[in-house]
């Protein structure tokens, strides 16, 4: 199952994140994944894996276990090269040993101190907060991106982390739309509104942290996971399904991109088993009600600074 894109191409429905994995744990993940059908793969530069993951693909690719044009492969440009797009991107790509990429985004809107191509370093000032670049403007790192299409360095192009102030500024301003907005949503952090804003005007919305980070984001953030919410236990149990299968198919209902990551086999299977059910439309709008408003994702807990304040 794939989302077409507004420019063509084709993203697949769900894909595997690689965030906070490492080393053989990784190349053996996405072997893995892809005999069981994974054809997208979720990478950054930030992760500091895409060597990793790019000695993986290299292995699928020669021995025939996939052809190039068979995956979908987005990573995305660290804060501190935002005034550095294009040897950014071709970092990225020598790294992940590809000619070319699915799909490139700006992995948060801010641009923030320049610490060497690649390097994707958060530079804090003496009293531990982000330093922030006042003279790059996402419209300038926009053209840039841009660029990488014409460059034939990418196919499609998005953003990440965007509100819908800051997806409109990117649409008035483009003259190629992102085709991406890369949020956290999941059943207790649903923005309806920037979801159903973003399909309006033509851009696919990727539900990254699509099951609420779980136990990670628990214990990294001390947030509350939706895994064990009631509701989604009592689907779960209907549908002899696990409760991380049934919010997964919600977001594949409300026409997202899930990109769950996991470093276990058999969740890695769970995670793709998505396919054989169907949520009804009382069931979609229970889903509705468990809505918290509640951010996983915290990288004020890094930077010193909340930047969604």
């Amino acid at each position: 199952m794939a989302i077409t894109l507004n420019n063509g191409f084709k993203m697949p429905a769900v894909g595997l994140g690689v965030w906070r994995m490492e080393g053989k744990e990784i190349r053996d993940l996405i072997i893995n994944a892809i005999n069981i059908g994974y054809r997208h793969f979720d990478c950054a530069a930030d992760y500091k894996n895409e060597a990793e993951v790019g000695e993986a693909l290299a292995g699928a690719f020669s021995t025939g276990l996939v052809k190039r044009e068979d995956l979908f492969i987005t990573t995305k440009l660290w804060n501190s090269d935002h005034g550095n797009v294009v040897e950014a991107c071709k970092d990225s790509l020598k790294k992940l040993r590809l000619d070319y990429l699915d799909l490139y985004l700006v992995h948060f809107p801010v641009a923030t101190k320049h610490t060497g191509v690649g390097a994707t370093a958060s530079a804090l000032d003496e009293d531990g907060v982000l330093e922030i670049d006042t003279t790059i403007s996402l419209e300038t790192t926009w053209h840039a991106m841009e660029e990488l299409v014409s460059m034939g360095l990418v196919r499609s192009i998005g953003i990440s982390n965007s509100d819908i102030f800051l997806t409109r500024d990117c649409l008035a301003y483009s003259k190629v739309k992102p085709a991406v907005n890369q949020i956290e949503t999941h059943p207790y952090f649903q923005r309806d509104s920037l979801v159903k804003f973003c399909q309006k005007h033509g851009i696919c919305v990727t539900a990254h942290t699509p099951l609420g980070g779980a136990a990670a984001n628990s214990e990294l953030f001390g947030s509350v996971s939706c895994l064990d919410d009631p509701v989604l236990k009592n689907l779960a149990e209907k549908y002899k399904k696990t409760v991380a299968q049934v919010v997964l198919r919600w977001g594949i209902q409300r026409n997202t991109v899930v990109i769950p990551k996991t470093s276990k086999l058999e969740r890695l299977n769970e995670n793709f088993q998505v396919f054989d059910f169907e949520l009804t439309k009382e069931e979609m709008d229970l889903i509705k009600k468990v809505d918290r408003k509640h951010r996983t994702n915290q990288p004020a807990k890094f930077w010193g600074i909340d930047l969604y304040a």
